[in-house]
């Protein structure tokens, strides 16, 4: 049974033990309140549901996510941006079961940060990868705090000081993609088959649990930090305000370095 908004497609397969949610609003699928909300709402559903084994994330159209709303980054209303999304990373990294994402095209900012809070990351080969904020003049914070969790410190500093995109067999060199096929929700569907379904639900949950022992709560005490970063000094700053303004305004920043 579907239980669709015009955000996000929710509904269960494998008897009930997948758990799939996609993303809605093509091409862009942009990561807004409303998406955040939805996603946070299927969740709360169905991850007590007896039986679950695992959760699939994956987009319609050409493209996983171009990333989160830039109107939403704006002063006045990043700080409920803000507690919504890391909300959410924080609800999936404290998941009872196993998260997967597929993804195709751009997967970008907020996009990819939703999917560094998953166990698996299935691409497909035109996949790309990045988190552009730096480029508005602004950061990325649960990237920031994500990151460094998946792959080395120097890549992921390379990625959050750059802001330049990745594709897929970089990608999985790097450790971030746990494969990369032509289809990859298909991939995805195909490892929870023959990895996860019919194994005890309790098991697993012990098993997602031991190895992030610590991770939801290093991450969380971070991203605290970073969201007084990004809110109380970063948001104070000219350049940010125009990075912004500029992508908005479709122009060319004009940077003051102050």
């Amino acid at each position: 049974m579907r239980e669709d908004s015009p955000a996000l497609e929710t509904w269960l397969e494998e008897e009930g033990a997948l758990l799939r949610l996609r993303l809605s609003r093509p091409k862009a699928n942009i990561i807004d309140a409303e998406m955040t909300a939805a996603l946070d709402r299927a969740l709360q559903t169905h991850l007590s549901r007896a039986g679950l084994l695992a959760v699939l994330i994956d987009a319609e159209g050409p493209n996983f996510s171009f990333g989160a709303s830039v109107e939403e980054h704006l002063p006045e209303r990043c700080a409920a941006m803000l507690k919504g999304f890391h909300s959410l990373l924080l609800r999936l990294l404290e998941a009872p079961v196993a998260v997967l994402v597929a993804a195709r095209g751009q997967c970008l900012g907020g996009g990819l940060e939703l999917a560094l809070a998953a166990n698996l990351f299935f691409l497909a080969p035109d996949a790309r990868l990045g988190q552009p904020e730096i480029k508005l003049g602004v950061i990325a914070p649960a990237a920031s705090a994500l990151l460094p969790e998946k792959i080395p410190l120097a890549a992921a500093e390379d990625l959050l000081l750059s802001g330049r995109s990745i594709g897929a067999e970089e990608a999985r060199s790097l450790g971030l993609a746990g494969g990369v096929a032509l289809e990859p929700e298909k991939a995805a569907l195909a490892w929870f088959k023959e990895h996860l379904a019919g194994k005890s639900a309790a098991a697993l949950y012990f098993a997602r649990k031991a190895v992030r022992l610590e991770l939801a709560a290093r991450v969380s005490q971070k991203l605290a930090a970073i969201e007084r970063l990004y809110l109380e000094e970063l948001m104070a700053t000219r350049d940010a305000k125009e990075g912004l303004n500029a992508f908005l305004e479709k122009r060319r920043p004009r940077w003051e370095h102050r």
